[in-house]
């Protein structure tokens, strides 16, 4: 689900294509910029299924009707941002990382919070992937899921009023919860723990970027919240956060910048 973000789009869009994934369902929430300009060649290769969701602060009520409207015909559905990519670590890809979770309904895979890198502003034609490298140095608690689609999701429960974050199934009657990257189960605390064992895949959450930016982003509003959450207290406070590089997703940079190039 996004909103005014068609600056991001593309190398989001491309980016994930490289690693594995193969259908992208896109929520418009209001958006007012040239977005559709931006996806229209992946619309005509029918790579992009083009949802206008007009509700405000309504994500979860959107994700759940990805669920009822293409469970179907996908095996997998992950729910994740424009600002959020996701990194095969030790894991070859993103297809041989899910094929290991055939077996379970709901897996979690966990953020690493990236920071400014001490940006006030940037030109945003150059590629987030590339221009921000200082992260947290551990995972984050939350991620987000991807949706085995040969079970069923929990409809109408309290348990998954945050879906994204921590998304339930039912199977026979009875309620499971996710298992994360390391194949455990996440049942004890709303949010999982952090763990030490190699991470297999991680997501990439670009949740600050430059100042201006995080900043623009404030003004759109929350696709979830009501009220504003992107104020410059927390910009500081998460970018605080962001000590260490991280140069991960670098594997892929150079093949991306090929598959833009020959986009153009």
């Amino acid at each position: 689900m996004f909103k005014d973000e068609a600056v991001y789009l593309r190398e989001w869009l491309e980016y994930h294509l490289m690693v594995g994934v193969d259908h992208f369902y896109l929520y418009d929430n209001n958006s007012s910029d040239d977005y559709e300009k931006v996806i229209g060649k992946y619309l005509d290769e029918g790579v992009v299924t083009l949802i206008h969701w007009t509700k405000e602060h309504a994500q979860v009520e959107g994700y759940e009707d990805c669920i009822r409207r293409f469970q179907s015909e996908s095996d997998w559905i992950g729910f994740i941002d424009v600002d959020e990519f996701l990194v095969p670590v030790e894991e070859e890809s993103l297809v041989s990382f899910l094929n290991r979770f055939s077996n379970r309904a709901s897996v979690l895979v966990y953020w690493r919070l990236f920071g400014s890198g001490g940006m006030l502003d940037r030109d945003t034609k150059r590629l987030v992937t590339e221009d921000f490298v200082v992260a947290s140095e551990k995972l984050y608690s939350k991620g987000k899921c991807f949706f085995n689609s040969n079970f069923d999701y929990l409809f109408g429960s309290e348990r998954n009023k945050s879906m994204f974050h921590y998304l339930w199934t039912v199977s026979e009657g009875k309620a499971i919860p996710p298992v994360d990257v390391f194949d455990h189960v996440t049942y004890i605390d709303w949010f999982p723990k952090r763990k030490k064992e190699k991470i297999p895949v991680q997501l990439n959450h670009y949740v600050l970027k430059s100042l201006e930016e995080h900043r623009e982003k404030d003004k759109k509003g929350d696709v979830y919240y009501d009220h504003p959450t992107h104020d410059d207290g927390m910009f500081f406070l998460r970018d605080k956060r962001c000590t260490v590089p991280d140069y991960q997703i670098f594997k892929y940079i150079a093949e991306l910048k090929v598959r833009l190039k020959n986009r153009d």
